[in-house]
Formats: structure tokens, sequence, C-alpha cells
């Protein structure tokens, strides 16, 4: 398994002109929806020495909330979802990072929606660092972990008349990260 490099070793901050935090699920049982956050703070922190001991943070901004339709980012907001005024922020703090082989880890810690916290795993991709035409060291990441939304209390939901559900449990979360480093470690 190939280390990290040292020049890799600092801080990096989400670049959020060419970072998306989305997600997507079924609507009505026979379409997705997808959706992002546009408003949100990310920062990785890497260790080259001990990648166990890096770390990732974010936290978003609920009523920043996406999904291509105004009626419905704002039922989202509401307390039949996110209850945006009452839960402004979904965060995310790691407490291990795991390599589990080249470019590939798994970043664990605790996930914070509706004020119902969660441990969650997600398998991230490293997808390379490069220097952007401003001089900005920049890396990619790409991944995503499937939840369950009635675990955080997202419980809302009518029946259909087949007997399905309008909207599923099930929601993929997606991730397409660029970072730009801030400081060296």
């Amino acid at each position: 398994m190939a280390d990290i490099k040292p020049e890799y070793a600092g801080q990096w901050r989400f670049d959020p002109a060419h970072t998306r935090i989305g997600f997507s699920t079924r609507h009505a049982m026979v379409t997705k929806v997808r959706g992002a956050f546009n408003d949100f703070e990310g920062t990785i922190t890497v260790d080259p020495d001990a990648p166990e001991r890096s770390a990732v943070q974010l936290t978003i901004k609920v009523a920043s909330i996406d999904t291509r339709n105004a009626d419905r980012d704002q039922h989202l907001r509401t307390n039949d979802f996110f209850d945006a005024p009452n839960f402004p922020e979904i965060t995310f703090v790691s407490d291990r990072v795991d390599q589990v082989d080249e470019g590939h880890f798994i970043v664990s810690g605790s996930v914070t929606i509706r004020g119902v916290t969660r441990e969650v795993s997600i398998p991230i991709d490293f997808m390379g660092v490069e220097r952007d035409p401003m001089g900005n060291l920049r890396a990619g990441f790409e991944g995503s972990r499937r939840i369950n939304r009635q675990d955080f209390g997202l419980k809302w939901n009518t029946t259909l008349d087949s007997g399905g559900v309008l909207v599923s449990d099930k929601i993929t979360l997606e991730f397409e990260v660029s970072a730009i480093k801030v400081e060296d470690g």
C-alpha cells in the first residue's frame, strides 16, 4: 500500500465552487430525486505518518437545500423533514480515517441531522492532487454512502394508492470534493 506523500500533510478546505455535497432518493417508488446543499464548509487534516489520525469536518447549512424545485425545497426545510429553523446545520466530524488500499479510504465519524447523532462510515476514493492555474494545490475525493433517513428523525411520508410510499427511507449521500491546501502540517 502506497504511503500518503509528505507534501499532502496539513489542512485542506473544501472549495464550494468545485464541490458537490448531494443526495438522491426514490420518489413515488418509480424515479429518483437528486439534490444538493449549496452552503457548506469542510476541512480535511492530513497526517501522512498515520492516516488514521487524519480528520474530516463538514458543516452544511440546511436552508441551502436545492432539489431544483422551490416548493419541494421549502417543504424539506419544514418540521416534516429537516426543521431548518430549529436545526439549521448538518454536521460530520470524523473520529477515524482508515486507508484500505492505495487511494481508498473509509472515513468514520458522527453525523448529526435534526439533533440526532449517528456513527457513519463513508468509503472515499482519493482522485489525486494537482496544482491549479491559480497556484493552489488541489485534491479530489469522491464517495457515497446509503443511510436510512428514519434513523435521523426524518419520518414524514405518505402512502400511495399502490401501498408504496412517496419518499424512500433509503437516501444515498454523494460527495464530490475538491479541496485546496491552506496550511502545512
